[in-house]
C-alpha cells in the first residue's frame, strides 16, 4: 500500500494556472489577472534533475532575479518598455511590459547548492539537482 501526499491546494493552484493560460491565448489579455506580465514556465525531470525553462523575451539579466528558499523557486523580473513614444498613433499595441513573480513549490526535493541558471536568447533555464529521498522509517509500536 503506497502512502500518497495530501495537497489540497494543488487542485486550486492548477485551476489558477488554467484560467491564467485562457487569458494569456488572447491578444491583449497577455497579462496575468493582476495585471502584471506573467511569463510560460515549463518544469520537467530526468532521474537526476528538476528543469524549469521560461520565456522571458524582450527582458534583460539585470531585471531578473532567481531565488530558492524551502523547495520554493521564485523568479521575479520585470520587462521595460524601451521608451515611451508619444508621438505616434499606434495600429496595434499588443506587447505587454511591467514586474511579475511567479513562484512554485517544486515537485521534489532539490539541493539549493546545486543549482545552475542561464539566460540566453530570452530564455531562461534552470537545472536544480534533485536530493534522494530519505527512505520512511517506520516503526511500529506495540500496544502495552
Amino acid at each position: 500500500m503506497s502512502i500518497m501526499k495530501f495537497e489540497p491546494l494543488k487542485e486550486l493552484e492548477n485551476f489558477s494556472s488554467r484560467i491564467q493560460r485562457y487569458f494569456e491565448d488572447f491578444p491583449g489579455f497577455g497579462m496575468d489577472l493582476s495585471g502584471a506580465f506573467s511569463p510560460r514556465i515549463d518544469i520537467s525531470e530526468d532521474d537526476t534533475h528538476l528543469y524549469v525553462e521560461a520565456e522571458l523575451p524582450g527582458i534583460r539579466k539585470e531585471d531578473l532575479k532567481i531565488t530558492l528558499h524551502d523547495n520554493i523557486l521564485t523568479l521575479k523580473g520585470e520587462k521595460r518598455r524601451v521608451e515611451e513614444q508619444k508621438d505616434k498613433n499606434f495600429y496595434r499595441n499588443e506587447r505587454t511590459y511591467g514586474t511579475f513573480t511567479r513562484s512554485f513549490t517544486l515537485p521534489v526535493e532539490v539541493d539549493s547548492d546545486k543549482v545552475d541558471a542561464k539566460f540566453e536568447d530570452g530564455t531562461l533555464m534552470v537545472k536544480m539537482e534533485k536530493i534522494n529521498p530519505k527512505p520512511v522509517n517506520e516503526k511500529e509500536i506495540k500496544l502495552s
